[in-house]
């Protein structure tokens, strides 16, 4: 126990001993340990089960890590012999290391009081107001963004980090810092905008910057929209300001689709409208008013060529599919009533002499069966 307690060398004018080394090492692989633990599943579901986003759980555990980290370090150089008080304001700072501890404790509150506000009002609250559903979203959306910047600001200024002091700092850092911040600047302003003015909604079907998908979510920097691949594209918000944007939901669902189809000459063109019609009505998909409709397009080179017309309130999320099922009901029918499809065809006029035109075909089979 003496040559533990023997002093090894000196920081400051404090000493450390070989025990103090020992304890220093314990503590700080205690705190490594713990926060190792705190980013595992098991906490993960721990916290699930009080119904909070996902994205708020990674916050949570990802600061509770490191506080862990910051109070076993802390403890670990006591240890070793060089004093920390933990009641004592850091060099240049007004606040001590429990005080910074409570700062990040009611910050990650307030972060979690204004995830449970959106969740409240969207859920609860608003669900029997009788407004559009996508404008219950902008309303707690917006909300929860207020309470979020109130509760920050609250907290810092009882902490003592009084904004005022920031005017310089801010005025000196923030040319430079702005520069580096105008696209993110612009994309929150950008999410203010479609939540006030709601060009897209929750649930729209859209097509931006060459994505086509569903919104999924509209948050402050960006929106999430879901492609037919079930792929997650993160999407700018000033895309949908800057962009043109199909939106095909946007007023009313329904969507006109038009199928080209392409008949040989000498078919029946009312047998045809006939058919294009059947096969229109036959879909559970398209809707009897409007009701679909043939137009016969053009007499071409080698087709007659129709569109047929159908609308359709269900299908605008999978419009690839909704074709390809016309499309294989209009090849059934044609097969049953006769009707032929189109191919290259040329009509050759010989003006001078004799074409001799020998059915070669028939000539192979002959000299075949002779052998």
């Amino acid at each position: 126990m003496t040559l533990l307690q023997r002093p090894l060398f000196d920081v400051g004018r404090h000493h450390i001993t070989v025990l103090g080394l020992i304890a220093f090492v314990g503590f700080f692989a205690a705190g490594l340990i713990i926060a190792r633990f705190l980013q595992s599943q098991i906490v993960r579901r721990f916290f699930s089960r009080f119904k909070i986003d996902t994205n708020f759980i990674a916050i949570v555990t990802t600061i509770l890590s490191l506080a862990v980290i910051v109070f076993f370090t802390v403890t670990a150089v006591n240890a070793a012999g060089i004093p920390l008080a933990w009641s004592a304001p850091l060099p240049a700072i007004n606040l001590s290391l429990v005080q910074i501890f409570l700062l990040v404790a009611v910050l990650v509150a307030v972060f979690w009081f204004s995830s449970g506000t959106k969740r409240f009002l969207f859920n609860r609250l608003l669900a029997q107001s009788g407004l559009d559903r996508s404008l219950q979203y902008a309303i707690a959306q917006v909300v929860s963004n207020i309470v979020l910047v109130v509760g920050i600001f609250f907290v810092l200024e009882n902490a003592g980090i009084h904004l005022a002091a920031l005017a310089v700092f801010a005025g000196a850092v923030g040319v430079g810092v702005g520069f580096g911040l105008q696209n993110i600047a612009s994309n929150f302003i950008s999410g203010l905008v479609i939540l006030a003015e709601r060009p897209i909604t929750i649930g729209d079907r859209v097509e931006v910057a060459g994505i086509t998908g569903q919104v999924e979510h509209i948050r402050a920097r960006s929106t999430v929209i879901r492609t037919n691949d079930n792929i997650m594209m993160i999407v700018p918000n000033s895309k949908f300001i800057d962009s043109p944007v199909t939106n095909w939901t946007y007023g009313d669902r329904r969507v006109r689709f038009r199928i080209p189809v392409g008949v040989a000459y000498g078919s029946d063109v009312a047998k045809v409208r006939e058919s294009l019609l059947a096969v229109a009505q036959g879909n559970p998909h398209t809707l009897k008013e409007p009701e679909p409709n043939v137009f016969l397009e053009q007499f071409g080179e080698n087709s007659i060529d129709f569109k047929l017309v159908v609308w359709s309130s269900e299908m605008s999320a999978r419009p690839s599919r909704y074709r390809s099922e016309l499309n294989f009901a209009i090849a059934e029918k044609f097969r049953e009533v006769g009707i032929e499809f189109p191919f290259p065809q040329r009509d050759v006029h010989i003006r001078d002499g004799v074409l001799q035109v020998e059915n070669v075909t028939r000539k192979d089979n002959t000299t075949g069966s002779e052998a």
